[in-house]
């Protein structure tokens, strides 16, 4: 069994002026931290599902898709900034310190916040919603170990996010 050890959150928040989605994991994985990435275990099934509802092509590298979350409005980080941690295990999770939106919020044009996955919703709602104001809706994991949740059924979860990234602006007055 693995010990646990305490993590701290290495990877910057992808997002830009253009962002209408939040979508928030809770902490990277040993292997996305190594990678220097999100959701870069290669059984994780964000990337495929991703593509899938926006109907682009994989991409291959970090760059593309980090490109592929900024050209489509997508914003992507984690609901903690530091925690206590067995591998990749969310349910290990202990002594967590939430990130801070605020550069995220006074940037991004934002409609709607997911997570994926209930421990990223359980501490979003707990540590950050508050502070940031924006409810989050719950989406499932796409960790390989959510395999319960089907492939099909993962896509049609994650196409919530498609009518906030299709949504016309908001008049200004």
């Amino acid at each position: 069994m693995a010990q646990a050890e305490q993590v701290a959150h290495p990877l910057a928040p992808v997002y830009d002026k253009n962002s209408k989605v939040l979508i928030l994991g809770t902490m990277p994985s040993p292997a996305s931290r190594k990678a220097g990435f999100y959701y870069m275990h290669p059984q994780n099934r964000f990337w495929k599902v991703i593509c899938t509802i926006l109907n682009e092509p994989l991409p291959d590298t970090i760059e593309e898709k980090r490109d592929l979350l900024l050209r489509r409005g997508i914003a992507l980080w984690d609901t903690l900034a530091s925690c206590e941690i067995e591998g990749a295990a969310d349910a290990a999770i202990k002594c967590p310190v939430p990130n801070d939106f605020g550069p995220i919020l006074e940037t991004a044009s934002l409609r709607a916040m997911f997570t994926t996955g209930k421990k990223a919703y359980q501490l979003y709602t707990k540590h950050c919603a508050e502070t940031c104001g924006i409810p989050a809706l719950l989406l499932p994991s796409s960790s390989p170990a959510n395999c319960a949740v089907k492939f099909d059924a993962l896509c049609d979860a994650y196409g919530a996010i498609l009518p906030y990234l299709d949504a016309p602006k908001e008049r200004e007055e």
